[in-house]
């Protein structure tokens, strides 16, 4: 999986066996940059450790951005993507139209995404569903290892029900988890069949009041540095969560990146701090209506 250039820790993505960076690069990041600034934000991310990279069709135009600045790095590097397509012949085209602008043979992982109803597990999973595409696509080799991401524990819990994934993606965050328990259901499924987790919003605070001051993130993150320390330090000592994917906005991945470097487990009094924190915060999970 090329050197560890950084600092980042490294950890085996549940029963895959693959060792991954323990912070991964969303797509979001490089959305809308001039490629030059996309080469430049991926070649950094890749000096510092950073060896999973994420995206999506729906991340705006991340896929031509990040293809391109994965050039000489492909081979190096876990590469994960996802379709929203519910439907086989929709799944399917999405896959190769994916493949093709991210300039790569095949996808380390490619995940159902954004699984949030019933409907949406039975659509996937039914005559000419979106996982008939993705089981055709790992036989012929374009996809080695499958995942979803959802939002809803209710979804999550059925899709693995469907099929033993490799990876789940879930937001697992400080103030959901610790006051809602949204996410522990999940992490306690996976961990029984072997599944990693793939952790979003893990420097998420709560809803914005008033304006957007970070346009790539829908909810307020966590900026002060000690703040967005613990709380990714909580998300990353929860099992089985192998890897964490920062906000999309630039400066705070950059951020994540540095934090990353100083991960180790909480004490309890970094907990109780974290709690406090989390205290007045309306979480962002489950969403409200």
């Amino acid at each position: 999986m090329g050197v560890n250039n950084g600092n980042i820790p490294r950890r085996k993505l549940g029963k895959t066996g693959v060792e991954v960076s323990a912070i991964a690069m969303g797509g979001i990041v490089v959305m809308n940059l001039p490629q030059s600034e996309a080469d430049r934000m991926v070649r950094w991310a890749y000096d510092n450790g950073i060896t999973y990279f994420d995206v999506a069709p729906t991340y705006g135009d991340a896929e031509e951005r990040l293809g391109p600045a994965l050039k000489g790095l492909r081979d190096k590097v876990f590469l994960a993507c996802k379709t929203e397509k519910r439907d086989k012949q929709g799944a399917a085209e999405a896959l190769r139209q994916s493949l093709k602008r991210l300039q790569t043979n095949h996808f380390d992982l490619y995940q159902l995404h954004a699984l949030r109803t019933k409907e949406d597990v039975e659509q996937a999973f039914g005559p000419n569903g979106a996982m008939e595409a993705i089981l055709e696509a790992k036989e012929q080799g374009l996809v080695r290892f499958i995942g979803f991401s959802a939002h809803s524990e209710e979804a999550a819990l059925m899709a693995l029900e469907r099929y033993p994934f490799d990876t789940v993606m879930l937001p697992i965050n400080f103030a959901s988890l610790l006051k809602n328990g949204f996410g522990q259901k999940v992490l306690d499924k996976a961990k029984e069949m072997g599944a990693a987790v793939i952790a979003i919003k893990a420097m998420a605070k709560t809803y914005w009041s008033g304006e957007r001051k970070v346009q790539k993130c829908w909810y307020e993150p966590l900026t002060d540095r000690n703040q967005a320390l613990l709380a990714l330090r909580f998300t990353l000592s929860q099992q089985p969560v192998a890897v964490a994917v920062p906000p999309g906005d630039e400066r705070l991945f950059q951020m994540a990146v540095e934090l990353g470097k100083q991960y180790r487990p909480l004490e309890p009094e970094e907990l109780s701090t974290l709690k406090q924190i989390a205290e007045p915060l309306t979480p962002l999970f489950p969403l409200r209506d």
